[in-house]
């Protein structure tokens, strides 16, 4: 549980050095798109035409923004993994706790049975303490009758 929480507390900042890692690559991105662009346009060529050394340029700013685009793919994938690992880490969390729960309501069920059971036990014993004292009372009262009947005779 411990290297689980370590891990997960040494993986947060690499998550947000990446995402700024990523955000700062999409910036380059974009500025090299914008430098393709402005490429696109120059035409040196005779009557405004574009020549072959323009074509090469603008062929090598997109190579720029593939190979750019290349890095933003592979810091995409790492941030995946890394998410990945996140939620891998919180799932086995998750399920070690449900089990460590699946088991104190078990002992819970079991010591609530042994309740249970005592309080049977306990209702049983009153029960015939309760018809031990009727059968004591109504002794008694037969007795006391006979008795009196006895008395009231002599």
């Amino acid at each position: 549980m411990i290297k689980y929480l370590l891990l997960f507390c040494l993986l947060v900042p690499m998550v947000s050095v990446a995402q700024d890692r990523l955000g700062k690559l999409v910036e380059e991105r974009q500025a090299l798109h914008q430098q393709w662009k402005a490429s696109e346009k120059e035409k040196s060529g005779i009557f405004g035409n574009r020549t072959k050394k323009d074509m090469i340029k603008t062929n090598e700013w997109m190579e720029r923004i593939i190979l750019k685009d290349n890095l933003i793919m592979d810091e995409l994938e790492m941030l995946k993994n890394i998410e990945t690992t996140e939620i891998k880490y919180e799932k086995d969390d998750y399920k070690y706790i449900a089990q460590k729960q699946e088991q104190d309501i078990v002992k819970l069920k079991r010591a609530l049975n042994n309740k249970d059971d005592e309080i049977a036990a306990v209702a049983a014993n009153k029960r015939t303490y309760e018809w031990t004292t009727l059968i004591f009372f109504l002794t008694s009262l037969t007795a006391g009758y006979l008795f009196y009947r006895t008395k009231k005779q002599v």
